[in-house]
């Protein structure tokens, strides 16, 4: 049964990597396997208790449903990009980044890096990468490579993306507190997540001429990496999990800017006539940024827009849940809306650029349907649960090796470190007890693997590569990130092994 379980996951896998197919294929073929596994073994193996027409139902339901709220969030950020090409703003972004520093690999971790992790820290759920992603094509970048650094550079925030979100299901299922995983939490990142900075700059490095780079860009990025991780660890440690990849972004990002500009005095020459200065051309990405902090961070604000909300439920247990005032896709749309007015745009601008996104959606429809169908699918037969019980008997006391892999398996399959936590944070305080280990370094380990998995998640591959027009290529961007995520899983297992050791 377990071998079977796998087959979903491992065709896809093999499709996408082996065979170069498309997101939107591999995935149709995926859930026409999870839909035949689900009816046939695993209809005794459901986890509702409604028959297999409902729970086919509800399952192709929710992912329908959860297809249209990422959608909201592609099509906006797609939107933004158009019309910044469309009114040459990304031209001037790319001249004036140029004036921070003409080294691509500090441009990387500027964008890829600190814009991504605090994109992800203020409003999670895909808006960092798919906001990223455009703006690193506007710095220079190759598409490709721009959605690349973006999944890669967004990683470490991921545990505590959205304003803590992920942290919460985690304090629901186990009775600890949101600071004691937290604090877990960061220290898998803060430990390990120097070398996804290193791998920022190594990939931006390979995509430049020799010229374009300045000397060793390795001090840099171990700046770069400390002046984020250490006000991060700080937070996380004292304050709790809602701010640390906000607050480690911003004040860390600001510090790095200023640094950059001391140690390489860059040219101020002025825009050309008729053009607006880089503030005008960054209108959107800063309408964006104000309004995340405004409705996250106003005292009340969250919960009055959050009450606005659009639910349903089947039997079975099967619902999903939209706060449109709040949702991260609104705040795009607001973005859109203020730089149209800072820019002085005509509003046909806007319509325009709403409906050139539209226009290239479609294959992201059917790939987004496709995934989030199949996961669902998987979750209600069993299977996940089939995965999850066959790792922990396999591996024992070296379960800890293996705890990151199950949360970046959640993430993959969920295309959410939230979900992942829904689905898992219960499994590893269980498997925990009975293994005699100490139940706290285990949900880190959790937090830290659903983040990890971020990387490799069907939905935010597809999402990132189609706002920069790479839909149809997720494999390749996949065959690059699934060696960084790997690795990355590898040390977060000896790591945690290491804590439950000497903790236990």
């Amino acid at each position: 049964m377990t071998l079977l379980a796998a087959l979903p996951i491992a065709l896809i896998l093999v499709l996408m990597l082996a065979l170069r197919w498309p997101a939107s294929r591999a995935g149709l073929a995926g859930l026409v396997i999870s839909l035949g596994l689900g009816w046939w073994p695993f209809r005794e193996s459901l986890t509702v208790q409604v028959s297999g027409v409902s729970a086919t139902a509800g399952a192709l339901a929710e992912a329908l449903f959860t297809a249209a709220a990422i959608l909201w969030i592609i099509v906006p950020a797609l939107a933004i990009h158009q019309m910044q090409v469309a009114s040459g703003g990304i031209r001037i972004l790319e001249r004036a980044l140029g004036r921070v520093t003409g080294d691509p690999r500090i441009l990387a971790l500027l964008l890829a890096w600190f814009f991504a992790l605090f994109m992800e820290g203020a409003a999670g759920f895909g808006t960092s990468a798919a906001l990223a992603a455009p703006f690193l094509v506007g710095a220079g970048f190759r598409p490709l490579q721009a959605v690349i650094l973006a999944l890669v550079g967004h990683a470490a925030g991921v545990s505590f993306g959205a304003i803590g979100t992920p942290v919460v299901p985690q304090v629901a299922a186990t009775g600890f507190t949101a600071l004691e995983i937290s604090r877990a939490t960061a220290l898998y990142h803060a430990s390990l997540g120097v070398v996804l900075a290193l791998i920022v700059m190594v990939l931006a490095g390979r995509s430049s001429a020799p010229g374009d780079r300045n000397g060793s860009a390795v001090p840099a990025t171990l700046g770069a990496a400390a002046l984020f991780f250490v006000p991060y660890l700080g937070i996380a440690w004292v304050i709790g999990p809602e701010l640390p990849t906000l607050g480690g972004a911003l004040v860390g990002g600001l510090l790095f800017i200023w640094f950059v500009r001391r140690t390489n005095p860059t040219s101020t020459e002025s825009p050309s006539p008729g053009e607006g200065g880089a503030l005008w051309a960054a209108a959107p990405y800063l309408g964006v940024v104000g309004l995340v902090l405004v409705t996250r961070l106003v005292p009340g604000l969250s919960g009055v827009l959050q009450s606005v909300e659009i639910r349903w439920e089947l039997a079975g247990g099967f619902s999903g849940s939209f706060a449109p005032l709040y949702h991260p896709g609104t705040l795009l749309v607001g973005g859109l809306l203020i730089g149209t007015v800072i820019q002085r745009l005509p509003g046909q601008a806007a319509v325009a650029a709403f409906r050139g996104a539209l226009g290239q959606v479609g294959p992201v429809v059917i790939a987004l349907v496709a995934m989030l169908g199949l996961s669902r699918v998987m979750v209600a037969a069993g299977m996940i649960d089939t995965l999850a019980q066959a790792a922990a008997d396999l591996a024992g006391d070296a379960w800890p090796l293996l705890a990151p892999i199950v949360g970046a398996l959640g993430t993959f399959i969920t295309g959410s470190a939230t979900a992942s936590n829904i689905l898992f944070t219960d499994f590893q305080a269980v498997t925990a007890r009975t293994l005699g280990a100490p139940v706290v370094p285990l949900l880190g380990a959790q937090g830290f693997g659903a983040a990890a998995g971020n990387m490799i998640a069907p939905h935010n591959v597809i999402a990132a590569a189609a706002v920069v027009g790479e839909t149809g290529n997720e494999g390749a961007t996949l065959r690059t990130t699934l060696w960084v995520a790997t690795g990355y899983l590898v040390a977060g297992g000896l790591f945690a092994l290491m804590a439950v050791v000497i903790l236990g």
